[in-house]
């Protein structure tokens, strides 16, 4: 029989995954209808998600604090972003077979690194392949020469800010500031028709299932207990004979390669990508939805993406002016008052209600006496640490009897 926490875990999947597309089906007159634009903002709230599972599991498992995480998620959607812009073809504004903002900037022929994103099943390995080749890298570099902590988080900010710079030069025939935009099919299917966003809405869905099921299984195989091991000693780890170095370097690729998909995910649905999604304010934010929704647990990071946010689409609607002040105060309140998040304060709090009142504990019967523990003769004969003599304790309790 399934535990309360793994059947509500199944619950909340069948509802991401099949729940939301049929409410999207019914009427609109019903009260149960989930609408078009409703359906395709939660798709890119589980995008999102899927990247604060990568990140959750690099931080909240193996330690690594990573500020630069929007570069990965950019390098996946820009990936797809050029295939995307490809598909147009000469239905674009300029009706020309390259895309419109080369036309502006006068480029007379397609770049060579160009040219491989014609072909779907490319994109596709391109997506997992490029972050996960850059990741490899640059995480090779860093953990070889034993960054770690806050200096690692340092230069990942770098890597941010340095990524952001360059993805906005039009030299890079990237699109600069403006990115990519104004996509008109996803592999040959029209994106302005209601069934493909639904049908985009289902892939996320289940690769964010996907997602989590793989975190969840390198978490509970021996690779996930040396990784909380090095997240809480990783000098005592590398005595132990492991190799730290190597362990986070796996970890940082898998969270690189699952930043990749959620990027490559969020294109088609948003309909752009741009510079602002790599720098270092969307990776900042990135860290605030795991450490809000609860690091380590992988279901808060998820909560923590999809909850904040929401938030964030409701405030920016009704109240503009708040949200940067909102999530400043997000952050500060996680840190000063809920170190583990919403779902740890939770989790603290439903330990708080099943405790069991002092006056409810069963009191002994008049005349009664404690139990005397008994003592053996290998306690008695136990020397004391560091001493070489007996316990004076447990020789006392044992004259006594």
């Amino acid at each position: 029989m399934l535990k309360p926490d793994r059947l509500l875990l199944w619950v909340a999947a069948l509802v991401l995954v099949v729940g939301m597309p049929l409410a999207n089906l019914l009427p609109p007159t019903s009260p149960l209808h989930v609408s078009n634009f409703t359906l395709n903002l939660f798709g890119k709230f589980l995008t999102y998600a899927i990247l604060a599972l990568g990140l959750d599991l690099l931080w909240g498992y193996a330690g690594v604090l990573s500020l630069g995480h929007g570069v990965f998620f950019g390098l996946g959607a820009y990936a797809m972003g050029m295939h995307l812009m490809l598909e147009i073809g000469a239905k674009s504004v300029y009706q020309s077979a390259l895309p419109d903002f080369m036309v502006w900037n006068q480029v007379k022929a397609l770049p060579f690194f160009w040219r491989p994103f014609y072909s779907a099943s490319f994109t596709i390995v391109a997506v997992v392949l490029v972050p996960a080749l850059f990741a490899l890298v640059f995480g090779f570099l860093a953990f070889r020469s034993r960054i770690r902590g806050v200096y690692l988080s340092i230069i990942t900010q770098a890597l941010a800010l340095s990524a952001w710079l360059v993805f906005n030069r039009n030299e890079m025939n990237l699109g600069g500031t403006n990115g990519l935009a104004d996509f008109k099919t996803f592999f040959g299917i029209p994106l302005n028709q209601p069934s493909t966003q639904r049908l985009l809405y289902v892939i996320t869905a289940v690769a964010l299932v996907g997602a989590w099921a793989l975190c969840r299984w390198i978490t509970r195989s021996r690779a996930g207990k040396v990784l909380v091991a090095i997240r809480d000693s990783e000098t005592r780890v590398l005595f132990a004979g492991y190799s730290p170095a190597n362990y986070k370097l796996f970890v940082f690729v898998v969270s690189a390669m699952l930043a990749g998909v959620a990027g490559a995910l969020y294109v088609p649905q948003v309909g752009i990508i741009t510079p602002a999604k790599i720098g270092v304010l969307p990776s900042i934010e990135m860290v605030v939805w795991v450490a809000a929704g609860g690091r380590g647990t992988l279901v808060g990071a998820v909560l923590g993406a999809i909850g904040v946010n929401w938030i964030q689409s409701w405030l920016t609607t009704r109240y503009p002016d708040l949200w940067l002040i909102f999530l400043g105060a997000l952050f500060m309140g996680v840190v000063l008052f809920f170190p583990d998040g919403a779902l740890g304060a939770f989790q603290r709090l439903g330990g708080l209600l099943r405790r069991p009142k002092p006056g409810n504990a069963t009191a002994p019967a008049p005349g009664d006496s404690p139990p005397i523990q008994s003592i053996g003769e290998s306690d008695v004969s136990r020397p004391a640490p560091g001493t070489g003599h007996p316990r004076p304790e447990a020789a006392s309790r044992h004259s006594l009897q």
